[in-house]
């Protein structure tokens, strides 16, 4: 078994317009795979899972769109962190999520703090999140940090980089799934999906479920992992 699966959660838009629907069709039904997906993963023993939920690069989307993706996340909170609670998941955000509307932001502080004793699962979401922002704004801390005085820039290592990313604490990075059929990482988790295996799955995240979750885990399984070894 995996410890943390990340996944590119891709193919709302694509699954409204096959249906004729408007794109927040989509979205609406990519919030019910989140749901499902959440539960199995918690079911299924992993420790921690990471979504990609809306990239800094979103907000080139139309200002409708934006709003309707930023209400489904207010309905989210206020009408699943009950049961998040009680299954004992633990709610981390990721990315530069400060720069939400200040009232969402409230809301995403508060189910953190409410949720940060639980151990069964953490779920990591990622919001105005990325990697190549993420690793800037770590380089900039280790600069502050050098000219303090508060470092030796000589002393860095890689675990000393990964302290300073946004997943500090989450374990290693063992699989990332996108969906859609699309064949790309999109600026999401770039350093922690260095050795981590890649699943492409053709499902649009809207139909997403425990099965393609549990194929996704079993091709990981049959994997042989080298870390760059023979």
């Amino acid at each position: 078994m995996p410890r943390h699966v990340a996944i590119i959660m891709d193919g709302n838009g694509r699954w409204a317009k096959a249906r004729m629907l408007p794109r927040v069709a989509g979205h609406k039904q990519g919030v019910e795979a989140v749901k499902r997906t959440v539960r199995a993963a918690g079911d299924m023993g992993l420790e921690a899972l990471t979504l990609y939920a809306f990239s800094s690069e979103n907000w080139r989307r139309p200002a409708g769109e934006i709003a309707d993706l930023m209400g489904l996340l207010r309905r989210f909170i206020k009408s699943e962190l009950d049961e998040i609670a009680r299954e004992g998941v633990k709610l981390r955000i990721i990315g530069d999520y400060r720069k939400l509307e200040p009232d969402l932001v409230a809301m995403l502080d508060d189910a953190v703090t409410r949720t940060v004793s639980n151990t069964r699962l953490t779920l990591a979401i990622a919001l105005n999140y990325g990697s190549q922002d993420e690793l800037l704004r770590a380089t900039r801390r280790l600069m502050r940090e050098a000219r303090a005085g508060e470092i030796d820039p000589d002393a860095l290592d890689d675990a000393a980089f990964e302290r300073r990313l946004d997943t500090d604490g989450l374990p290693r990075l063992d699989l990332l799934i996108r969906t859609s059929g699309e064949q790309r990482l999109s600026n999401f988790l770039l350093w922690q999906a260095a050795y981590a295996e890649l699943v492409f799955t053709d499902a649009l995240w809207p139909d997403f479920d425990r099965g393609h979750l549990a194929a996704a885990i079993e091709a990981f399984g049959r994997r042989e992992r080298r870390y760059g070894g023979l």
